[in-house]
Order: C-alpha cells, then structure tokens, then sequence
C-alpha cells in the first residue's frame, strides 16, 4: 500500500489500513516507545494507545508536513512522553531503592554490580543525612525540588541548601 492509500483508507476507517500499518510499523513504534518507557508492558500499552490514535485522528496527519511514518512516531513518542511523566510512572520510579536504580542501570548495559562496585554507596555516606537523602530523592527516585520540600515538610530553600552543599561536597570527592 501506497502512504496515500494507507491515509484514505484510515480516514474511511478501513481496517485493512490499520492492519497494514500495524503489521509493517509497530515493531520500530515499539523500538521508539521503548527506548523512553523502559518497562515492556508498560511500552507495549503505549503501542497500543499509539493505534488507537492513529485510527481516531487520522485526520490530524498533514501529507503537506511530512512522511506518515514520521507523524506515526511523533505520535508514539509524546504517547510514550505523557505515560512516563504520568503520576503512576513517577510514583513507581521513586519507590525503588538506590540499590534497584543502579542494577536496573547495570542491567540494561549488561553488567551486574552492586551500588558498592561502582563506589556510589561509598560516596554517598560522606555526605550528611540530610543531604543524602535530598540527592537520594532528587537523583535516584525522580522527586523535583519542589515536591521533596511538599511531601516531606522541608522548606524549599532548605532543600536547595542541602542539594547545594552536597554537590559541593560530591565535586571534591569525585574530583581529583
């Protein structure tokens, strides 16, 4: 099928259109999906929404501003944006460990070490309490400042304080 076949026949809701989009299309959407959500159902999710798009607003594809493929993997990707800014995503991203954020890390370049092997663990215990736990949860689990100040009662300027000093601290440790 020709991109202009494939658009007329999404725009008269053809299903051998969407079909063939699919078959030729959905594993490089899913390659694009899963580069930015890191989680394969939480990707193949988005794939589908992404078709579903796709199907209800065929209308919005402009042939003037570019290939169908390429309107196809915009879509995709501020699908895939939107769902790894949701609230969930985020609430499951700050609950894991700092010990979990570095094996995921690990994992996905195909090397298992632990946070000592690499020497964050090390790193980290020279800081205060108080400044680890603001990089903890800034760096590790995906909290900006202003909701590390909301949701643990520390006054914004505080955690700006802690953050400060700590990365004061970290550069003349890391630095030689």
């Amino acid at each position: 099928m020709t991109q202009e076949q494939i658009t007329e026949g999404l725009h008269r809701k053809d299903k051998a259109a969407l079909s063939y989009l699919y078959d030729h299309y959905a594993d490089a959407l899913l390659g694009v999906i899963s580069r930015i959500v890191h989680d394969q159902d939480v990707a193949e999710e988005v794939l589908q929404d992404a078709f579903m798009r796709y199907w209800e607003k065929s209308d919005q594809y402009d042939p003037n501003k570019g290939r169908l493929f390429t309107w196809m993997m915009r879509v995709a990707r501020n699908l895939a944006l939107d769902k790894l800014r949701s609230k969930g995503m985020r609430q499951q991203s700050k609950s894991d460990s700092i010990s979990d954020n570095v094996y995921t890390l690990d994992k996905s370049q195909h090397t298992e070490s632990s946070v000592d092997a690499i020497g964050l663990e090390n790193v980290m215990n020279e800081l205060s309490e108080e400044q680890r736990f603001v990089v903890e949860q800034l760096y590790l689990r995906g909290y900006t400042q202003s909701e590390v100040a909301e949701e643990f009662n520390i006054p914004l300027g505080t955690v700006k304080t802690r953050l400060r000093a700590a990365m004061v601290k970290l550069r003349k440790i890391v630095t030689p």
